[in-house]
Protein backbone atom coordinates (compact mmCIF):
# COMPACT_ATOMS: atom_id res chain seq x y z
CA UNK A 1 0.00 0.00 0.00
CA UNK A 2 1.20 3.44 -0.72
CA UNK A 3 0.91 6.43 1.50
CA UNK A 4 1.11 9.69 0.53
CA UNK A 5 3.89 10.72 2.48
CA UNK A 6 6.13 7.43 1.14
CA UNK A 7 5.41 8.70 -2.37
CA UNK A 8 6.46 12.52 -1.41
CA UNK A 9 9.69 11.06 -0.01
CA UNK A 10 10.41 8.48 -3.08
CA UNK A 11 9.66 11.74 -5.81
CA UNK A 12 11.87 13.98 -3.48
CA UNK A 13 14.78 11.25 -3.40
CA UNK A 14 14.54 9.79 -7.00
CA UNK A 15 13.75 13.66 -8.75
CA UNK A 16 15.21 16.33 -6.08
CA UNK A 17 11.50 17.78 -6.32
CA UNK A 18 9.24 18.18 -2.87
CA UNK A 19 5.51 17.62 -3.15
CA UNK A 20 3.78 18.16 0.30
CA UNK A 21 1.58 15.00 1.46
CA UNK A 22 -1.73 17.10 -0.03
CA UNK A 23 0.55 17.75 -3.55
CA UNK A 24 1.86 13.94 -3.77
CA UNK A 25 -2.13 13.37 -2.97
CA UNK A 26 -3.26 14.75 -5.77
CA UNK A 27 -0.56 13.78 -8.64
CA UNK A 28 -1.61 10.31 -7.99
CA UNK A 29 -5.20 10.73 -7.95
CA UNK A 30 -4.57 12.68 -11.57
CA UNK A 31 -2.39 9.60 -12.47
CA UNK A 32 -5.04 7.45 -11.90
CA UNK A 33 -3.57 5.57 -8.59
CA UNK A 34 -5.47 5.04 -5.55
CA UNK A 35 -4.76 3.98 -1.75
CA UNK A 36 -6.48 1.08 -2.81
CA UNK A 37 -4.83 -2.95 -1.19
CA UNK A 38 -5.75 -6.42 -2.38
CA UNK A 39 -8.15 -8.09 -0.34
CA UNK A 40 -5.67 -10.88 -0.32
CA UNK A 41 -2.76 -12.62 -1.67
CA UNK A 42 -2.50 -14.79 -4.70
CA UNK A 43 -2.09 -18.46 -4.50
CA UNK A 44 0.40 -17.90 -7.13
CA UNK A 45 2.71 -14.94 -5.54
CA UNK A 46 6.20 -16.10 -5.82
CA UNK A 47 8.01 -14.84 -2.79
CA UNK A 48 11.26 -14.96 -3.80
CA UNK A 49 10.30 -13.14 -6.76
CA UNK A 50 9.01 -10.38 -4.54
CA UNK A 51 12.21 -10.46 -2.44
CA UNK A 52 14.40 -10.61 -5.75
CA UNK A 53 12.39 -7.45 -6.75
CA UNK A 54 12.85 -5.68 -3.06
CA UNK A 55 16.11 -5.85 -2.61
CA UNK A 56 17.21 -4.63 -6.23
CA UNK A 57 14.53 -3.14 -7.86
CA UNK A 58 13.24 -1.34 -5.14
CA UNK A 59 16.36 -0.92 -3.34
CA UNK A 60 17.76 1.10 -6.57
CA UNK A 61 14.42 3.34 -6.52
CA UNK A 62 14.35 4.29 -3.06
CA UNK A 63 18.35 5.42 -2.92
CA UNK A 64 20.17 6.70 -0.06
CA UNK A 65 18.21 9.47 0.12
CA UNK A 66 20.06 13.38 1.73
CA UNK A 67 21.83 13.58 4.17
CA UNK A 68 20.81 15.70 7.15
CA UNK A 69 21.39 19.20 6.73
CA UNK A 70 21.62 19.61 3.03
CA UNK A 71 19.11 21.21 1.51
CA UNK A 72 17.11 21.39 -2.05
CA UNK A 73 19.06 23.76 -4.62
CA UNK A 74 15.95 25.91 -4.93
CA UNK A 75 16.55 26.85 -1.21
CA UNK A 76 20.13 27.67 -1.41
CA UNK A 77 21.76 31.19 -2.33
CA UNK A 78 22.98 31.86 -5.63
CA UNK A 79 26.92 31.41 -5.91
CA UNK A 80 28.72 34.80 -6.26
CA UNK A 81 29.45 35.47 -9.70
CA UNK A 82 33.32 36.10 -8.96
CA UNK A 83 34.06 32.55 -8.60
CA UNK A 84 32.87 31.91 -12.08
CA UNK A 85 34.93 31.37 -14.69
CA UNK A 86 34.85 34.53 -17.51
CA UNK A 87 33.53 31.69 -20.02
CA UNK A 88 30.16 30.82 -18.27
CA UNK A 89 26.98 33.38 -18.43
CA UNK A 90 26.15 35.75 -15.95
CA UNK A 91 30.32 35.85 -14.82
CA UNK A 92 30.28 39.53 -15.47
CA UNK A 93 27.14 40.38 -13.02
CA UNK A 94 27.67 41.67 -9.81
Amino acid sequence: MWTAARVATLIGRKFHVSYSVSGATQLMHRLGFSPQVPARRVAERDEQAVTAWKEATWAEAKGPGRSAGVTSASRTKPGSPAGRPEHVPGADAE
